[in-house]
């Protein structure tokens, strides 16, 4: 992709991608080269994951504690599942990577195989007829679902397929709604968080003054099977701070108990207080929400506690990492249809830009 690019194409194409967790290689090398023009260096990962340095000037005001190092982080897998046997008939019996909801697999469309071939297949189930009265209308177990990609034999399914390749959804890239405020498409959790920071790292590279700190972009890997490469990345950064960027489920939509709604679309990037893996640093949070509310930015409070990010495992690296999560809301996440409004994406990376500003601009430091 040419220097031309907008965050949101970017997110169109890196949304239409192959990389479900552990399988995130071809993700990789797509940010990597639209990043090298806005780094001063790439630290190695042996994860695979990418991480990539703006080198800070040092600088320092008098009020509070500068960091050394502010840590940005968001991951380029996705929900995706692993071949684990093929049938005599040639059909695939697969194992979920991140335990996807099987009322919405049935009939989907579905790539299957590695960073460099895949081949097109669907969901399938019983057949209707054959299910027992009373087992319609429940979640199908996923040992009782396979992927059909057209081969009558197993033999003839090895021939493009193998026991341990991947697969994920296939699904178009859709703008909808009025005045297209809407997307629609796979792998928006967590996409829409790399194409934000790779537009957050060219802004800063080419702005007319360094950072006070140095910062550290990290991509990356298996997030939605257990947080392993964002342990690793923390690990090697070392920061003081972190922010992570994610997709979180939304629940704004009818039939959903308002305090069940997690956040709603349209209001702006959701800012954790608390999920399932991680209680947020409540001073840096706080001053967080304080930017927004100074610059005019929407922002909103994540209202339920649930899911987890990498933050489960970076404010756990070393001594302890401040850390907070902006997290973009998400419609039907984890499906092949994530659906997030325009406007929330750019509300988080001008929050992003905005922290980076008072954090590390050499005017003002968090106490």
């Amino acid at each position: 992709m040419n220097n031309t690019w907008t965050t949101l194409s970017l997110l169109e194409q890196l949304s239409c991608t192959f990389g479900p967790s552990g399988c995130e290689d071809a993700v990789a090398e797509q940010i990597r080269s639209v990043i090298a023009p806005y780094c001063d260096e790439f630290l190695p990962d042996s994860m695979g994951g990418v991480i990539a340095r703006i080198r800070g000037t040092g600088e320092e005001s008098g009020e509070g504690i500068a960091p050394r190092r502010l840590m940005l982080s968001c991951h380029m897998d996705e929900v995706g599942f692993m071949v684990r046997s093929i049938t005599e008939e040639g059909l695939l019996k697969i194992s979920s990577m991140c335990g996807s909801d099987t009322r919405v697999l049935a009939g989907r469309r579905v790539l299957v195989g590695d960073e460099t071939r895949q081949v097109r297949g669907v969901f399938g189930v019983k057949p209707l007829h054959l299910i027992k009265s009373d087992d319609r209308g429940r979640a199908v177990d996923m040992d009782d679902m396979y992927v059909d990609i057209g081969a009558s034999s197993r033999e003839e399914a090895e021939k493009s397929v193998h026991t341990g390749d991947f697969g994920t959804f296939e699904s178009d890239y859709v703008v909808f709604g009025q005045e297209g405020r809407y997307i629609k498409g796979k792998a928006l959790d967590d996409r829409l968080g790399c194409a934000v920071l790779c537009s957050v790292m060219r802004q800063v590279y080419q702005a007319d003054t360094r950072p006070g700190c140095d910062l550290y972009f990290a991509f990356t890997c298996r997030e939605e099977l257990g947080i392993s490469g964002a342990r690793t990345a923390a690990h090697k950064i070392d920061p003081d701070y972190a922010i992570v960027l994610e997709a979180t489920a939304a629940g704004d939509i009818a039939g959903t108990s308002p305090y069940k709604q997690v956040a709603h679309l349209g209001r702006g990037g959701a800012v954790s207080l608390m999920d399932r893996s991680t209680i947020y640093d409540r001073p840096f949070t706080d001053w967080i929400l304080e930017t927004a509310r100074e610059r005019e930015i929407p922002c909103q409070i994540k209202q339920y506690v649930s899911g987890g990010n990498d933050a489960g495992h970076i404010h756990k690296s070393r001594a302890g990492i401040r850390c907070a999560a902006i997290s973009a809301p998400a419609r039907y996440i984890h499906t092949a249809s994530n659906v997030v409004a325009k406007s929330d994406i750019a509300a988080i990376e001008q929050l992003v830009l905005a922290v980076i500003d008072r954090l590390c601009g050499g005017k003002e430091r968090m106490n």
